[in-house]
């Protein structure tokens, strides 16, 4: 039975430093969290929440705005005769007022134009979480790939490990029966030790890559972590066709977002030409009055107007507005014409990397055996005395490096392949390229 995620992860981050097993954490699983846990992603979406308010407020201005307006007063008043400048006073009064009162906008272009622009605006906000999801599982896939290539590396390690010490043993037991000398042992023991000290520094490098992944989930570092293996499938990237390229813009976020952002741009242009129209309102109020609010004999009071504000001369703001506003829309379409090269590009090269970068793999296979045929040519010289150890300690280390470069060629072609999906448009598409 597999757990639900949120309750996974929420495990994950609570789980003590000494607990007995690890956790395996497959790439699925890795993926699948990032929109809830990833800190680029929260924060991308509380930018999304704050444009969609401001959206909100931009709307307030055209919809009705009514409010409950309830007061009491005491005055008296001092009259000062302007022939004698004698005073005379008036006796205290009273007034209650209870009124609902009310404005609204009946024609107000330019706000009706700038509030459809802060809603693109919001859209354009909700696509760029999109975009940042994207980016976010990119990062995530990389690092998962890259902590698994570490881990391979160690393995690597190891087995050079295993080696050296087995050609050190080898070297003394040859000195033992008088058929090397103590060179030869020397030799061995510093390959050993060298490799030694190699496996060390990988040691470290693990952990890094581990505590990379980590903050990308936001986990607890000192929680013990186990990564489920993930071979992609080995499949020539340049066999397969481009497609209609037009079909991966609409598939990539950022592309998305720069629609939006142009289309907001247009709107801020008309909202700076609708600055020269005229704008009408109506305002009233109901409600009663009296000299105290619990008396009896309320009266009704009301007023109601209309007002017609007509733009005459401005300073010459309108204009400087629109032509902004104009340069804005042009930079806006250069940005997304760049934007549509830029993916096109990327498309290309991505597609002619993911297919070199699997066309290396089988020459790092190749290499691999050959340098394990070498170096068993070159123990079987020594063992039969032919050489000394300096060929199997050529051809050990031939070996490793070969074997290195094999498990960086996958861990290459991993890599290529997510970028190939992130430039399509979805990284989780990558999760269909898993090996049987």
């Amino acid at each position: 039975m597999r757990l639900p995620r949120i309750v996974f992860f929420h495990f994950l981050l609570v789980l003590p430093a000494w607990a007995a097993q690890p956790i395996v954490l497959t790439l699925e699983q890795a993926l699948a969290s990032a929109e809830g846990v990833n800190s680029n992603v929260l924060l991308s979406r509380e930018a999304a929440a704050q444009a969609l308010e401001q959206a909100n407020l931009a709307r307030a201005g055209v919809l009705p705005n009514i409010a409950l307006n309830v007061s009491q007063r005491r005055s008296r008043n001092l009259n000062i005769l302007s022939t004698t400048g004698a005073l005379s006073e008036t006796r205290p009064s009273n007034r209650f007022d209870g009124r609902l009162a009310g404005t609204l906008s009946l024609l107000n272009p330019q706000q009706l134009s700038a509030g459809q622009a802060a809603r693109v605006g919001a859209e354009g906000a909700r696509v760029d979480v999109r975009v940042t999801v994207q980016n976010a599982l990119a990062g995530i896939a990389s690092a998962y790939f890259g902590h698994l290539r570490n881990l391979r590396r160690l393995d690597v390690l190891d087995a050079n490990i295993t080696r050296a010490r087995s050609l050190y043993d080898l070297a003394r037991n040859q000195l033992a029966a008088g058929v090397a000398t103590q060179i030869d042992v020397t030799r061995a023991e510093s390959q050993l030790a060298q490799a030694e000290q190699a496996r060390l520094q990988q040691v470290t490098s693990v952990m890094q890559s581990e505590l990379v992944f980590k903050r990308l989930l936001n986990l607890d570092p000192a929680a013990p972590l186990q990564l489920a293996d993930f071979p992609l499938a080995r499949v020539d990237a340049g066999l397969v066709s481009l497609g209609d390229v037009r079909t991966t813009f609409e598939q990539r976020a950022d592309w998305l977002r720069g629609q939006k952002a142009l289309e907001q741009a247009r709107l801020d242009v008309r909202t700076a030409t609708f600055e020269r129209l005229p704008v009408l309102g109506i305002a009233g109020d109901y409600g009663r009055a009296a000299a105290n609010f619990d008396d009896d004999g309320k009266r009704a009071v009301w007023t109601f107007g209309a007002t017609l504000s007509v733009p005459i001369f401005d300073g010459l703001r309108a204009g400087a507005d629109h032509r902004t506003a104009l340069s804005r829309q042009r930079v806006q379409q250069a940005r997304l014409n760049s934007l549509e090269l830029q993916i096109s590009s990327e498309l290309r090269l991505a597609r002619q990397d993911a297919s070199s970068r699997h066309a290396q793999i089988a020459v790092a296979e190749k290499n691999s055996r050959l340098a394990d045929e070498q170096l068993r040519l070159a123990r079987a010289r020594y063992n039969e005395g032919v050489a000394d150890n300096r060929e199997v300690i050529e051809a050990q280390t031939q070996l490793a490096v070969a074997a290195d470069n094999l498990v960086d060629a996958v861990y290459q072609y991993n890599l290529s392949r997510v970028e190939l999906a992130r430039v399509k448009g979805e990284v989780r598409s990558v999760l269909m390229e898993k090996a049987p």
